[in-house]
């Protein structure tokens, strides 16, 4: 995805989330992003997260996106046809337990990646 493409999931989907929260958060991406699209975040008064690039995974929804990769491998998808009612289908049977297990495991994970002094680690 370039930066331009980024920009424009940013613009239609970030933009309206903080319209419909109305409350403070922090964004966080990988930060392995382009002047562009620093200089587009900036403006938009959203705070961004200090997240260096090639940082361990701790962030819960890329360990999500990992298991949907992996389902809707399983099912052997030919062309984009087939991918997207997989995706789609495969996304709507994750179970909320799933997610709850991410948020329960991430003080560990962050403990581990600690220890390890940002270097690899079981997760």
């Amino acid at each position: 995805m370039n930066s331009s493409k980024y920009q424009a999931v940013l613009a239609q989907n970030l933009q309206a989330s903080v319209r419909k929260l109305k409350m403070k958060f922090t964004f966080q991406h990988d930060n392995d992003t382009s002047k562009s699209t620093k200089s587009w975040l900036r403006p938009k008064i959203i705070n961004v997260l200090e997240w260096p690039s090639q940082s361990p995974d701790l962030n819960p929804i890329e360990h999500l996106w990992g298991y949907l990769k992996r389902a809707v491998h399983r099912r052997c998808p030919r062309n984009l046809t087939d991918l997207e009612p997989f995706c789609k289908e495969e996304w709507k049977n994750i179970v909320t337990s799933r997610c709850a297990m991410l948020i329960d495991v991430y003080p560990k994970r962050l403990s581990a990646v600690i220890k390890s002094k940002g270097s690899s680690t079981k997760y």
